[in-house]
């Protein structure tokens, strides 16, 4: 298959269409090595598509972010619902790091393989999920769930310095702040694999953010933006969500915030934006 890919692009391409859960998790594999064996230039003379829905299986039903069933941990069906929820997240962002890669051209090489690198590792974590999913009886599909962070992706798609700043440093930072005490309330209820599962992802979240945040800073610099006002400006601008603390400050700013942006999110989130 990456014979027939010439340039990162249509490696992305094949990755974003595949419909099967599984073909896209290979193809994500294969595309990854063939960048990693130095197969795919990063040139193209076809502009990208304009951006629609990704390759998705007929199931998990999608429904409004309101109408996905929220269930305490201390169940099983709760924790079911939450396994699921969060494979949906990482599904979600095999395709969220392909279409960066697919749609942003004639950037630096390095950010094709810091996003190839995000797609690789989020379908790794996918797989986890997906496996407890079925140590419980149950497959990715089984349970309803949303579509907002491709709504997302679709609503940044013009511009990158938008999508970085909403999607990693907003909607995928996010998990940084929840996973936490996610895993808190999973070991009190003696949940051991599912936290092992979610140590991993969190650890890797930290450096998918910290990537949204060094190529945000990128497109900032380059446009002569500062970093920090621009941040918030997009916030109000774009982010139609409730933006809610607690902030988990240390990740965060190993991720790469700064404190003024951090200052910037504490307000927001109180309505002093």
């Amino acid at each position: 298959m990456s014979d027939a890919w010439r340039s990162v692009f249509e490696a992305a391409e094949a990755c974003l269409a595949a419909v099967e859960v599984d073909e896209k998790l290979r193809l994500t594999q294969v595309a990854a090595q063939a960048w990693r064996d130095g197969l795919l230039k990063t040139a193209s003379d076809a502009p990208p598509l304009p951006i629609g829905q990704p390759g998705r299986p007929p199931k998990p039903a999608l429904v409004k972010p309101g109408n996905v069933p929220k269930r305490g941990l201390g169940s099983e069906a709760g924790r079911l619902h939450l396994i699921h929820a969060l494979a949906h997240i990482e599904f979600n962002a095999i395709d969220l790091a392909w279409d960066a890669v697919y749609r942003f051209r004639d950037m630096p090489t390095a950010f094709y393989g810091d996003w190839i690198r995000v797609a690789d590792e989020e379908a790794y974590h996918f797989g986890l999920l997906r496996d407890r999913l079925r140590d419980r009886g149950h497959e990715y599909g089984d349970f309803p769930a949303h579509n907002g962070l491709w709504e997302m992706a679709r609503k940044t798609a013009f511009d990158l310095m938008v999508r970085m700043a909403l999607v990693p440093r907003v909607l995928e930072a996010r998990g940084l702040d929840v996973t936490p005490a996610i895993m808190k309330r999973l070991r009190s209820v003696g949940d051991e694999q599912t936290v092992a599962c979610l140590e991993v992802i969190l650890t890797d979240e930290v450096g998918h953010v910290a990537i949204g945040s060094r190529w945000f800073a990128y497109e900032c610099e380059r446009r002569g933006l500062d970093m920090e006002t621009t941040f918030r400006n997009l916030i109000q601008e774009y982010y139609e969500g409730e933006l809610r603390g607690p902030f988990h400050v240390e990740a965060r700013m190993k991720a790469g915030f700064s404190a003024a942006e951090l200052r910037a999110l504490e307000s927001l989130a109180g309505g002093g934006g």
